[in-house]
């Protein structure tokens, strides 16, 4: 094997009492897609992080084309080659496709003798990697107004376009279609036969084991070890992740029988557009789980948005336990007794500035306080006392309830925002891609606090574009296609991928 172009050795990172990294070594070697595995919290994104410049490590040694380094800021990790995808999207929404590609590098050229942006060199080179990424949208468009999926290709675009030696992907297709997926994965293999080196972060072993070719597994800010994907099972990853086994599947499910009373009534629900969602029914009883599977784009998201009072309805009723509820808010509907795990946790999740205790209790002091929590007036040691309740039943790794959530893992920042729901005690939970960029083993456990939730007779709304997932945990399947409701499936033990994806494909 040729010399590594990146070794990592004995890399040490603490954020106060808790030591993020211990001793930390990965090498990375030229014309490879290296995955880096481990839980959330197992310290792989602090270690890109001090790779591309953001941390500084407190001790170890990095060498980079035969150059050491005891620390890295970020122009010296760029003129080495370094680009990074971050798993939370880093694009600016007010700004158009164009200008996010060269945010901070504009192109210039001299006219009369004055430097100047070269606008058609730029719309150029900016047109051509769009080509290269697959992603159909125009350069004038404000990113605001693309799919979250279409950010997440912009993203990538964007770090494809330094020409990058070494290229970190940090959750990378958490927001891709399986198309989407198959073009990136083109990319990937013509990145790898140029040379180039890609440190590939993903949760999905099926992605692991189709595009990569070694791998390293990290555990608890240590590395456990390292080799070649196709000499270990998906098994053996898991146990080193974990250490220990993880059943594939939720348990067994222990769907409601036809005399559960119905909870949820919905009846010809139309977004205010009357595009994105057209005339939507469906009815869920006390105790399921309904899971909504289709594109990326099919409206799911949509109708949640309109069920929850985000988004405006033209016309439609909702019905919970037999009761007219018309939701005008988001604070309207919390108070009428759902809740909504949302599928971005960056911008419509986290309030980033908040300690974990108080991003958990900030939804059920406004509840029980109507609008005192809105003017400051909450209860501190009650907001305590819901989070140290929460962070045990859903296992949060942490240090202290103190903590900014913005030092937390993606995963755990999203187990903060499943528990804020459930300090409210809502009786109809929606999860939005709830398990987006979490491990196997926090899945396993979310997935069982679902179950549990249908036990105690909550409604369940899913939205997943994972189908495994949507298979595992669903009582039934409401497929989408085109904003419309195209079909609504029983889970049977025989059910297909296949059965599912031929109702949310367009039929003309």
């Amino acid at each position: 094997m040729t010399t590594p172009y990146i070794s990592m050795a004995g890399i040490g990172k603490p954020f106060g009492p808790v030591h993020a990294l211990t001793s930390v070594d990965l090498n990375i070697y030229p014309g490879e897609i290296h995955a880096l595995l481990g839980e959330n919290g197992a310290g792989k994104s602090t270690l890109m992080k001090i790779l591309s410049g953001i941390y500084s490590p407190s001790r170890g040694v990095i060498t980079i084309n035969n150059n050491e380094y005891r620390q890295l800021d970020h122009k010296q990790a760029a003129e080495q080659g370094i680009g990074i995808i971050y798993q939370e999207l880093s694009v600016i929404d007010e700004l158009s496709v164009l200008e996010n590609l060269y945010i901070g590098r504009h192109l210039t050229k001299r006219c009369g003798g004055i430097k100047m942006i070269n606008w058609p060199e730029m719309r150029r080179r900016g047109a051509m990697m769009l080509l290269r990424v697959g992603l159909h949208v125009s350069l004038d468009e404000k990113v605001r107004n693309l799919a979250i999926g279409h950010k997440q290709m912009l993203e990538i675009a964007k770090t494809l376009m330094l020409d990058a030696r070494v290229i970190i992907m940090d959750e990378p297709t958490s927001s891709l279609t399986n198309n989407e997926v198959d073009y990136l994965f083109l990319i990937m293999r013509q990145l790898r036969s140029e040379g180039t080196a890609i440190v590939y972060i993903s949760h999905k072993l099926a992605e692991i084991r189709r595009i990569c070719d070694r791998y390293t597994v990290m555990k608890d800010g240590n590395t456990v070890c390292s080799g070649m994907v196709n000499a270990v099972t998906n098994n053996d990853i898991v146990r080193l992740m974990v250490g220990r086994d993880v059943a594939p599947r939720s348990g067994s499910r222990q769907p409601p029988g036809d005399d559960a009373p119905v909870a949820l009534e919905v009846t010809q629900v139309t977004s205010r557009d009357k595009r994105r969602v057209r005339n939507i029914s469906f009815s869920v009883r006390r105790g399921e789980i309904l899971g909504f599977a289709g594109l990326v784009g099919a409206g799911r998201t949509e109708l949640m948005n309109c069920l929850f009072g985000v988004d405006k309805r033209s016309s439609g009723e909702i019905r919970l336990n037999g009761t007219l509820i018309t939701p005008r808010s988001p604070l309207d509907a919390l108070k009428k007794g759902m809740a909504y795990i949302t599928e971005n946790r960056r911008e419509t999740g986290i309030f980033a500035n908040f300690s974990i205790a108080q991003n958990m209790a900030i939804s059920h002091s406004l509840k029980q306080g109507g609008y005192k929590g809105a003017l400051g007036l909450i209860n501190r040691r009650e907001e305590q006392a819901q989070a140290q309740h929460q962070r045990q039943l859903l296992g949060l790794k942490c240090h202290s309830l103190g903590q900014n959530i913005g030092e937390l893992s993606g995963g755990n920042q999203q187990k903060v925002l499943i528990s804020r729901w459930l300090c409210c005690t809502p009786q109809v939970i929606i999860f939005d891609e709830p398990t987006r960029g979490i491990d196997v083993g926090a899945k396993a456990e979310i997935y069982r606090v679902m179950r549990q939730l249908a036990r105690e007779g909550k409604v369940i709304l899913m939205v997943s574009s994972e189908l495994p997932e949507i298979i595992a945990v669903c009582d039934r399947i409401a497929v989408f296609c085109a904003g419309q409701l195209t079909h609504t499936l029983t889970n049977r033990p025989d059910i297909s991928e296949e059965e599912i994806m031929a109702w949310a494909l367009p039929q003309t």
